[in-house]
């Protein structure tokens, strides 16, 4: 059975999940990328966020009526907010990060200290995740950040599949995997000059 974590996301539910755990998410979550992580941790969050899923994301939008559709809705590399992602979750608790790529220990100390997990959402698969949005229900700050800056909240249904790939309990599995092809390199490296 498909596991779904409805927001607000308690700490209870994400410090039970664990590297290689999948689930999805219904209810609402909001895109941030630097620039809205920036303003935020500035002037603060212009609505509650505690327990929402922040999704690193500049989405795909059309004007419709006097709302917008998100047409798509792809990851953006998360090591671009590596720098603000520690600061961001200690001030406002969102207990789930979606992105791609993996982050770094600034961020995973982070995630352990105020229990949170960093996701991956496949890359290139922004139509999968705009099927899952059943409204977006504002936008914030668009005028000044623009489109793919801006701070979209969006009502989502079974939004994922979502993979566990750093979780609260310190465990990483972009470093592992950075140091399993360390190893595979020096191995490969010392085979080659040895014959």
């Amino acid at each position: 059975m498909e596991k779904v974590l409805s927001t607000p996301i308690s700490e209870d539910d994400v410090r039970a999940l664990r590297v290689g755990d999948v689930f999805y998410v219904s209810g609402r979550m909001f895109t941030a990328r630097d620039a809205a992580h920036k303003a935020m941790l500035d002037k603060g969050a212009p609505f509650s966020v505690e327990g929402l899923p922040v999704f690193h994301c500049g989405p795909v939008v059309r004007k419709s009526g006097d709302g917008w559709d998100l047409l798509a809705g792809g990851p953006t590399t998360s090591a671009r907010m590596e720098s603000l992602e520690g600061d961001f979750l200690r001030k406002f608790r969102s207990r789930v990060i979606v992105g791609k790529g993996g982050m770094g220990d600034k961020t995973l100390a982070a995630l352990s200290e105020v229990g949170a997990v960093y996701t991956h959402f496949t890359g290139g698969a922004g139509a999968l995740a705009a099927q899952a949005v059943r409204e977006v229900e504002t936008v914030y700050w668009l005028e000044e950040l623009g489109v793919p800056e801006a701070l979209w909240v969006l009502r989502v249904e079974h939004f994922g599949p979502l993979v566990v790939t750093m979780d609260s309990h310190g465990r990483s599995l972009h470093a592992e995997l950075a140091a399993q092809v360390a190893e595979n390199m020096k191995r490969a490296k010392a085979e080659i000059l040895s014959d």
